[in-house]
C-alpha cells in the first residue's frame, strides 16, 4: 500500500513538472488564472493591468493580486465585493490549494508543495539560463558606461560605475535584451592635449631642461613613466629650450587655465606633426591600460567609441547645423548658442566658441544622434551623479534634433567612500589623484569588489569598508553568499554520486519549514532578475543572493542530507543542487566567482 501511494505522489509529481514546464513560468499561469477570472467578471474590462506579487509576509500566502482594486474604480463597486467575485470564478488549479481575501480587497494565493518543489526541476532543466526570460524580446539596447578621460588610471569612483554596468548590461541580456556594452573615448579636446604637454614637459624635465611644472597639468608618476619611454624610443629628438617654451605664455598666477593653453599653443608650434606623435602616444598608453585594469577587473566592451571620429565623420558640423536649420541655434559674441531652456534647462549652451571651436557639448550631441541612429530601441547612460545638471541639455538636444528623448535612460552613480573600519580614508594623494581601482583589487580582491560596489542602488552613496570585504565573516556579504555555494559543494563531494541522476528524483519529501522556504526563494529568482532588470537594479539581484544563502544556512544548520533514507536524502541532495545553481548563476551575473572550497 505505502509503494502505490508513494508510486501515486511520484506520478502526480511529474505532472506538475510538465504543466509547469508548459506554463513556462508559474506566474505566466497564475496570469492566466485571474485574466480568466476578470473575462467572466468584466469582459468589458478585460485589458486592466494588474499585478501578482510575493506578499512581504509569508502569512498573506505565497502570491497576492491586487486585481479588484484596479477594477473598484472604473465599475464603481467595493473592491472586496469585487475579490469574491473574482474567487468564484477563479479556475481550479493543481498548483493552488488556498486562495482568500484580504485587507482592502488583495486576493491572496496559497501555492501547493508539488507547485513549489516543481522549482528544483526548472533550476535542473534551465542551468546556467535558469533566470533568463524574455522581458527585452531582442529588442536592441546600448548600455555606456565607465567612458574615463584616457588621461589616467582609472580611480575608485569609475570602479563603481563599472561593476554596476558590467552587472547591469548582463542582467538586461539575462532578461531577453541584445545588449551591446560601449566605453566612449574620449580622445579628442583640451584634456588630451592637456596630457600630451603634460608628458612632453616632463620629458623636458628627464634631460635636465627645467622648467615650472603647472599646477594644473597631469602630476601622477604615469605620466613621468610616459616620458621615460619616449626618451628611450626617441633620445633627445623632441627637446626644445625654455625661452621657446614659454614665449608669450601668460602668468600662471594670473590665469593658470590661460597659462595651460598658452603652453599647449607653444607645443603644437614648435613640435609640429611630433605634437601629434606624443599625443598619439599617451592616448595609447593610456587606454592600454585602462582597457587591461578594466578586462582584470571582468568588465568588457563590445565597442570602443572614438570621440575624435565624431568631427571626422563630419557628424559634429552635421548636428550642429540640423539645429541651426530647425531655428534652435542662435549666434551671440560671436559663438553659437543651442536654445536649451526652450527644452527645460536652466541655461542655453554653447556649442561652438567665437574661435570656431566645438564644445564639449556639441560632440556630445553628435555622439547621442549617432546612437539613435544605429537603431537602438534604448539607450542608457551610466554617469557619475556630479552630471544630473548635464540630462536636461542632452535630452533637449535630441528632442530639437527630432528625436524621442524618452529612448534615453540615464542611471545616476554616487561615488564610493572607502572606510577602513571606522576610520574614513582620505579619497586623494598629497600628488591628487585619487585611490587607483587597482589598487583597490589588489587590497579586497574582485570578487569583493564586484559585489560591495552593487551592493546599494546605484545613486546612493556608498560606504566601502575594506576592512569588512578582506574578513571571513558572515558579516561579509560576498563570503557569506560563497561559502554557502562552497558547503553545498562539500555535501556533494561527499555524496560521490551522479548529480544528472537528481534531476529526476521525487521531491515529495521537501515539506520542512526550512525546505519550502528555500523552494519559495528559488522560485523568485526568475522574478528578481525580471525586476532587476525593468527596473535597471542589479543590487536586487545582490539582495537576493544573501536572502537565498541565508535560507542555505538556516538549513545546513538545521538538518543533515546524508540521512540514511534514500527518498529523503535524494530529495535534499537535489534541493541544494539547485540552490548551488542559482546562487553561481545569480553570482555570475555580478561578475563574482562561485568557488567551490573557502
Amino acid at each position: 500500500m505505502r509503494a502505490a501511494t508513494r508510486r501515486l505522489s511520484y506520478l502526480l509529481e511529474l505532472r506538475f513538472k510538465r504543466d509547469l514546464q508548459r506554463d513556462s513560468h508559474l506566474k505566466q499561469h497564475l496570469n492566466q488564472l485571474f485574466a480568466t477570472a476578470l473575462q467572466a467578471v468584466a469582459p468589458e474590462q478585460c485589458d486592466t493591468e494588474f499585478v501578482i506579487e510575493r506578499p512581504r509576509q509569508a502569512s498573506h500566502g505565497d502570491y497576492a493580486c491586487n486585481l479588484a482594486m484596479q477594477l473598484a474604480r472604473p465599475l464603481r463597486k467595493n473592491p472586496r465585493d469585487l475579490a469574491q467575485q473574482l474567487l468564484a470564478a477563479l479556475p481550479a488549479s493543481p498548483f493552488v490549494t488556498k486562495a482568500e481575501i484580504a485587507g482592502a480587497g488583495f486576493i491572496n494565493l496559497f501555492l501547493s508543495p508539488a507547485a513549489k518543489q516543481a522549482a528544483v526541476g526548472m533550476v535542473f532543466k534551465g542551468k546556467a539560463a535558469y533566470g533568463c526570460g524574455n522581458l527585452g524580446q531582442g529588442r536592441k539596447i546600448q548600455v555606456e558606461f565607465v567612458s574615463a578621460n584616457p588621461t589616467g588610471p582609472l580611480h575608485v569612483g569609475h570602479g563603481r560605475g563599472a561593476a554596476f554596468g558590467m552587472s547591469l548590461a548582463n542582467v538586461l541580456a539575462a532578461a531577453g535584451y541584445s545588449v551591446t556594452r560601449e566605453f566612449y573615448v574620449n580622445d579628442a579636446g583640451r584634456q588630451m592635449d592637456i596630457l600630451a604637454l603634460s608628458t612632453w614637459l616632463r620629458y623636458l624635465d628627464l634631460y635636465g631642461i627645467e622648467l615650472p611644472f603647472p599646477g594644473n597639468a597631469y602630476q601622477g608618476s604615469y605620466v613621468r613613466d610616459m616620458a621615460q619611454l619616449i626618451m628611450e624610443a626617441h633620445g633627445d629628438r623632441y627637446i626644445h629650450l625654455p625661452p621657446a617654451v614659454m614665449a608669450d605664455v601668460p602668468a600662471s598666477i594670473d590665469d593658470a587655465e590661460a597659462h595651460l593653453d598658452g603652453l599647449i599653443a607653444n607645443a603644437k608650434k614648435l613640435l609640429g606633426a611630433d605634437f601629434a606623435y606624443i599625443h598619439n602616444f599617451a592616448l595609447t598608453e593610456q587606454l592600454g591600460d585602462c582597457r587591461n585594469d578594466l578586462t582584470e577587473f571582468g568588465v568588457t566592451f563590445d565597442s570602443w567609441f572614438s570621440e575624435k571620429s565624431l568631427f571626422d565623420s563630419g557628424l559634429v558640423d552635421r548636428a550642429v547645423e540640423t539645429l541651426e536649420k530647425h531655428g534652435h541655434i542662435y549666434v551671440q559674441d560671436g559663438a553659437k548658442w543651442f536654445r536649451s531652456t526652450k527644452f527645460g534647462d536652466e541655461k542655453d549652451r554653447v556649442v561652438q566658441r567665437e574661435n570656431g571651436l566645438y564644445t564639449y557639448f556639441a560632440s556630445d550631441i553628435a555622439y547621442h544622434l549617432n546612437k539613435f541612429e544605429r537603431g537602438f530601441a534604448q539607450v542608457v547612460n551610466i554617469w557619475g551623479a556630479d552630471h544630473h545638471g548635464y540630462i536636461a541639455r542632452v535630452k533637449g538636444a535630441l528632442a530639437a534634433l527630432e528625436q524621442d528623448p524618452e529612448r534615453l535612460v540615464i542611471a545616476l552613480v554616487q561615488f564610493a567612500v572607502l572606510y577602513r573600519g571606522q576610520e574614513k580614508l582620505p579619497m586623494s594623494t598629497r600628488s591628487g589623484s585619487f585611490v587607483t581601482l587597482r589598487e583597490l583589487r589588489g587590497e579586497v580582491g574582485n570578487d569583493a569588489a564586484r559585489f560591495f560596489y552593487v551592493l546599494r542602488k546605484s545613486d546612493q552613496h556608498l560606504d566601502f569598508d575594506l576592512e569588512l570585504a578582506k574578513s571571513q565573516s558572515n558579516d561579509n556579504p560576498v563570503y557569506y553568499i560563497q561559502y554557502a555555494h562552497a558547503r553545498i559543494c562539500s555535501v556533494m563531494e561527499q555524496w560521490g554520486g551522479v548529480e544528472a541522476d537528481l534531476a529526476d528524483v521525487s521531491l515529495a519529501p521537501l515539506a520542512g519549514p526550512h525546505e519550502l522556504a528555500l523552494l519559495n526563494r528559488l522560485a523568485e529568482y526568475p522574478e528578481t532578475v525580471a525586476a532587476a532588470a525593468a527596473d535597471m537594479a542589479p543590487h536586487l539581484i545582490a539582495y537576493y543572493l544573501k536572502d537565498l544563502a541565508g535560507e542555505l544556512h538556516s538549513y545546513y544548520n538545521a538538518e543533515h542530507f546524508l540521512v540514511p533514507d534514500e527518498a529523503v536524502k535524494m530529495a535534499r541532495l537535489a534541493l541544494i543542487a539547485a540552490t548551488r545553481q542559482v546562487l553561481k548563476n545569480g553570482l555570475g551575473l555580478l561578475g563574482v566567482g562561485a568557488p567551490e572550497k573557502m
